[in-house]
């Protein structure tokens, strides 16, 4: 059984139900909350390992709850959201969000999100190898395995992909990789990204052409998963 907690800041009696359920059911430890003030307090008393937070609360926008969340909660929130649109899901994942499903959501996908985000808990904190499924990478000694043989890539190549499995599971925009790995000034240029994601394809996925590591989030940005 997972020991591992997750705060629920939702106001939707349906959802907090539906979550609670599953969520238990797979042996996670819940506390709930049903506006932005209550979710503050509980985050800060309860320290979970993963916050799922609702844009739409009743008393704070969910993208301040996530500013002030920032400021010194440093593991995985997930956004579950009924606002779809792009704009909505960029200023979340600017704001600090590591992950972001729209509602109705599938069980099945939440439940690997979180996983992800429980495993990223742990890679912060316990080594500098993180292996993911046939991939290994050697942040110490910059080495990048796969299939446990070594993989030649760029200054730039490596950056990028130390950048994306450091966050495995986490949407990260196309503005904050290009900010952190060529800088401010680099902040619009999506298509250098395009190349770089492209040629990092080529040399670490089975199928470049259908990637099941590097993941496009279409108007958004990447995910490694």
């Amino acid at each position: 059984m997972n020991k591992a907690s997750i705060l629920i800041i939702d106001d939707e009696v349906q959802i907090q139900k539906l979550l609670q359920i599953n969520l238990e059911g797979s042996g996670y430890r819940i506390h709930q909350a049903v506006n932005g003030k209550e979710g503050l307090l509980l985050a800060a008393n309860q320290l979970p390992d993963v916050i799922l937070l609702d844009l739409g609360l009743p008393d704070i926008s969910g993208h301040q709850i996530l500013k002030e969340l920032r400021e010194w909660y440093t593991k995985g929130i997930i956004v579950l959201s009924v606002q779809n649109n792009e704009t909505d899901i960029v200023e979340a994942l600017d704001n600090g969000a590591t992950d972001y499903l729209t509602k109705p959501f599938r069980m099945g996908e939440l439940m690997a999100r979180i996983r992800s985000a429980i495993r990223r808990n742990s890679n912060e904190s316990d080594c500098q190898k993180i292996t993911v499924d046939e991939l290994e990478i050697d942040l110490t000694a910059r080495i990048v395995k796969c299939d446990n043989e070594p993989i030649k890539l760029t200054s730039t190549e490596y950056n990028l992909l130390a950048l994306l499995i450091k966050n495995e599971g986490r949407v990260l925009t196309h503005q904050f990789i290009l900010k952190e790995i060529w800088g401010v000034g680099y902040q619009l240029e999506t298509q250098y990204l395009r190349v770089f994601i492209a040629q990092l394809r080529k040399k670490i996925e089975k199928n470049p052409n259908q990637p099941k590591h590097i993941i496009t989030e279409s108007g958004v940005g990447y995910r490694f998963q």
